[in-house]
């Protein structure tokens, strides 16, 4: 029998979690998630962290939208899902225009000396510091509080999440999208695809033309906690060259390379020799001497060509909506973009994003 609804989502990460919970206030919604669990990728894997001048422009934009939810997460949490954090931005000599680059048009961030830096991470190397930037308002998201809540509100509003369920078949006639999964059909006018790394094998299903979603992987090790006093309170701690980035994690160190290589969509790991490299750019930095790691991971952050996300119905096909692209960006902007595609959806509420809609837009992909 054919399961029916208004609108399917395709992947259970926090895009199409959210999304499908701001869209089932107004219409029926299905989820479709090819693993055993939501958020098995690329949201389990991140610890995200809200940086308001985090990104590009629109991004900023994506930002500054998102922020009061996150302080006031109503439907999704009783209490805020940000804990103080700050973000440290650190440059030597041979990176100081990629220091200056990032301070330009942003907000909030004030310019400290190389001691003042050290004042915050004990552990930097200060004497190789020619100049940092603090963003106090940078703070911790609690990533599976909020994809928890937001799953209880789709369920709440009638909404469903099938695991298991990776689609193998798309196909539109007379209105409707069909998809099939190994043990059932399902039928809608609307189908989103916010499938993360595999967005492009989704568009190909669907016979849409894809958007060049580019899958990088980003590896992260865990570090034995330092025996210094008050390194819980250290900020986010990041070199302008963005050659890796560290913070305290769960009473531990956690350290990433900040790699970003193209690979096809798949169960990430992390490389060995990445993640070596970049821990001797840490340790070159820093005075901490990496003996042994708790455990390494790995996820995939996905990129189309201008590093914008992708949201809208696409212009090629009826009724199939694009959310897509969200990079390194994905739980910061999740609030902004699952309101953003249920009003494009639902045809609500369009004035407050008619500034940015031009970047999100997937016309600017498809020839």
């Amino acid at each position: 029998m054919t399961k029916v609804a208004d609108v399917i989502v395709i992947g259970g990460g926090m895009a199409g979690i959210s999304a499908a919970a701001q869209i089932s206030k107004d219409a029926s919604v299905i989820v479709l998630e090819a693993e055993q669990s939501i958020g098995y990728h690329a949201s389990g894997r991140t610890a995200a962290i809200f940086i308001r001048n985090y990104g590009n422009e629109t991004l900023r934009a994506l930002n500054a939208l998102s922020e009061p939810f996150f302080k006031e997460p109503e439907g999704v949490s009783e209490s805020s899902l940000l804990t103080p954090r700050g973000q440290l931005m650190f440059a030597h000599e041979d990176h100081l225009d990629d220091l200056n680059n990032y301070l330009e048009g942003a907000a909030g961030m004030e310019v400290l000396s190389p001691s003042e830096a050290g004042e915050l991470v004990p552990v930097l190397k200060t004497d190789l510091i020619v100049k940092a930037a603090y963003e106090k308002r940078a703070q911790d998201i609690d990533v599976d509080r909020m994809l928890q809540g937001y799953q209880r509100l789709l369920k709440s509003r009638g909404g469903q999440v099938v695991l298991s369920g990776q689609v193998s078949g798309m196909s539109y006639d007379t209105g409707a999208w069909t998809l099939k999964t190994a043990t059932d059909t399902y039928q809608a006018p609307i189908a989103v695809n916010a499938a993360g790394a595999w967005v492009d094998d989704i568009a190909r299903l669907a016979d849409v033309q894809p958007v060049g979603a580019r899958p990088l992987r980003r590896s992260a090790a865990i570090l034995p906690r330092p025996d210094i006093d008050g390194f819980d309170k250290w900020p986010l701690f990041v070199s302008a060259s963005e050659s890796f980035y560290a913070k305290p994690e769960a009473g531990t160190l956690m350290v990433s390379p900040a790699d970003e290589d193209p690979v096809e969509p798949h169960d990430a790991w992390a490389d060995d020799m990445i993640l070596a490299e970049g821990l001797h750019r840490f340790e070159e930095a820093t005075t901490i001497e990496v003996t042994r790691l708790e455990h390494s991971w790995a996820g995939l952050r996905t990129f189309v060509a201008d590093r914008t996300p992708v949201v809208g119905f696409a212009p090629d096909a009826e009724g199939f909506f694009w959310l897509a692209g969200q990079g390194g960006y994905g739980i910061q902007t999740a609030p902004a973009l699952s309101s953003l595609t249920a009003d494009l959806i639902t045809h609500q509420n369009m004035d407050k994003y008619k500034t940015i809609m031009p970047a999100l837009s997937p016309k600017r992909l498809i020839s």
